[in-house]
């Protein structure tokens, strides 16, 4: 019988002597090379995509980004230990296919089990649906704050509350904040049930507007409307999208012209 493949790992978490501690067991373990530690999530984002590791050693809260942020960034799926001193995450981090999830304090021998499950995962697992991944982010029935876009090779932050209107695209949504657009791969549908109903509303089938940035609503046709931008920008409005975007605001009475 062959001998096992030695795994490559990246370790990430923003305690060094966490780190340390990891790259102790691991040693102990002996099949297992660490190519990469981080003590943030915009490094991790960087040492996946350039060492491309088949384990990822991640801790979930973290600055800049969280652990579900950090896999909602990348561009490829890894297998991933979840390590954290706060249990309340657990169930989301199986909801996005973790491999497994490990509360600190924890022995060298609970790392050698998930290090044998990683290796069971590797080559078999489906990647995270980035909705799911950004759903696990925040707590349970809190709206969207901040959405994570892959751009090259850079990580983009959004906070929601810049967000002017979101365009579909296919598979992906167009973000459109403060003059600036952004790509993200994820369904408008999915987006639009992320955030909060009473500040962004479906205006079109393809188009979501925070109501924050809306100057006025103007009709240039029967039963046509278009949502006028505080940036001067003009955004289709249906039927249906001017009845919600009436209801989320309080009924502010027909459109002004």
């Amino acid at each position: 019988m062959s001998a096992a493949r030695r795994l490559r790992a990246v370790i990430v978490d923003d305690e060094p002597p966490a780190r340390a501690l990891l790259r102790e067991y691991l040693a102990g373990i002996g099949d297992v090379d660490v190519v990469a530690e981080c003590g943030d999530g915009f490094a991790a984002v960087a040492a996946v995509t350039e060492h491309d590791p088949d384990l990822l050693l991640l801790d979930i809260q973290m600055p800049q980004l969280s652990g579900f942020e950090v896999l909602e960034a990348l561009d490829r799926n890894v297998a991933t230990v979840f390590i954290t001193a706060y249990d309340e995450h657990a169930v989301r981090a199986f909801d996005v296919h973790a491999v497994d999830y490990l509360l600190k304090p924890f022995s060298a021998e609970r790392l050698r089990l998930a290090v044998s499950r990683a290796r069971a995962r590797i080559g078999s697992g489906a990647p995270p649906a980035p909705a799911g991944l950004a759903a696990a982010a925040r707590p349970a029935g809190a709206p969207l704050a901040r959405l994570v876009v892959r751009e090259g090779s850079r990580v983009v932050v959004v906070p929601v509350a810049d967000l002017d209107w979101v365009e579909a695209a296919d598979d992906y949504v167009i973000l459109h904040a403060h003059g600036a657009s952004h790509r993200k791969q994820q369904t408008l549908s999915e987006l639009e049930a992320q955030l909060d109903p009473g500040r962004f509303v479906r205006a079109h089938r393809s188009i979501i507007v925070n109501l924050a940035s809306v100057a006025a609503f103007e009709t240039y046709a029967k039963d046509s409307r278009v949502a006028v931008l505080r940036d001067g920008t003009r955004v289709p409005v249906s039927r249906s999208g001017y009845a919600r975007a009436r209801q989320a605001i309080g009924d502010p009475g027909p459109a002004r012209n």
